[in-house]
């Protein structure tokens, strides 16, 4: 959220309907991601004097502390928080994904969560990004362009062992005619992405074995999700209910002002595409 003088990081209350701001940091502070447990957000500072990946108290408690100096944009933990999901400058120059070692710091003045060495996942000529971990941890869904369009493909996640170009496995495609931004339903039964128009698609899907299989993508709601400024603009609430965006205004040059919640997903796409 704009600040005035900058970009923060803010929560809002659902209950209570009542936003906080977190970040205090000076310059653009971007791309949250919560920690499994919902104590701690992570997320990328531009801060002029320290720039780099921080973490806070998601109650607010406390001031944002540094955990890295490089500035990569994280997206996902791994269910059990062992893992984070990064994409940053790697093979010719573009964005490869990469998982960082998470381990608990709990001590006194320790900063909730320590972050290890970077280790590649998955590094090709092309740009890849948003690597978002499935709600058991077996997959890893992300946008890459190596067909030439931007699309969502999915790939079997095991911990890196040093070898280059890492994400060994299979790998396939999930999204048809453009895709951006996945985001995994909680339930384990849908993935969602933004297709290139930023309308909301969803994906059922079923894992046997090592194989990932998805049927067609179908459209959710006419609502068209912001695109752009590098971070993705939408969630899906744990209880599947609910989608959170910040939607584009239809009426012609107006910028969206607010977040949106799309409500009852899981019936409206039950209702709409019913499971065979």
């Amino acid at each position: 959220m704009d600040s005035g003088k900058g970009r923060d990081i803010w929560v809002k209350d659902l209950d209570r309907d009542s936003a906080s701001r977190l970040s205090f940091l000076p310059g653009i502070n971007l791309s949250p991601v919560w920690t499994p447990d919902g104590k701690n957000i992570v997320f990328l500072s531009e801060n002029p004097a320290a720039p780099g990946l921080y973490v806070i108290r998601a109650d607010g408690a406390g001031e944002a502390k540094r955990l890295a100096a490089s500035r990569p944009l994280p997206y996902s933990f791994s269910p059990d928080g062992k893992r984070l999901t990064i994409s940053q400058t790697g093979n010719g120059g573009g964005n490869d994904l990469f998982t960082l070692p998470v381990e608990a710091d709990s001590g006194p003045g320790g900063a909730g969560v320590r972050l290890g060495k970077a280790e590649l996942f998955l590094g090709t000529p092309f740009e890849e990004f948003a690597a978002v971990f499935s709600p058991d941890g077996r997959w890893l869904a992300y946008t890459s362009e190596e067909s030439g369009t931007y699309e969502v493909y999915v790939r079997p996640f095991s911990v890196p062992e040093g070898v280059p170009g890492g994400g060994a496995g299979g790998r396939w495609q999930v999204s048809t005619g453009g895709g951006l931004w996945p985001v995994w339903s909680r339930d384990g039964r849908e993935l969602l992405f933004l297709g290139s128009d930023g309308r909301v698609m969803a994906v059922g899907y079923t894992a046997q074995g090592d194989t990932f299989l998805a049927r067609k993508p179908r459209g959710w709601t006419e609502a068209r999700v912001r695109l752009g400024g590098g971070v993705i603009n939408y969630d899906v609430a744990p209880d599947g209910k609910r989608l959170a965006a910040i939607v584009v205004d239809e009426e012609a040059g107006k910028l969206p002002t607010s977040l949106t919640f799309l409500l009852n997903f899981g019936d409206e796409l039950r209702r709409k595409a019913p499971v065979k």
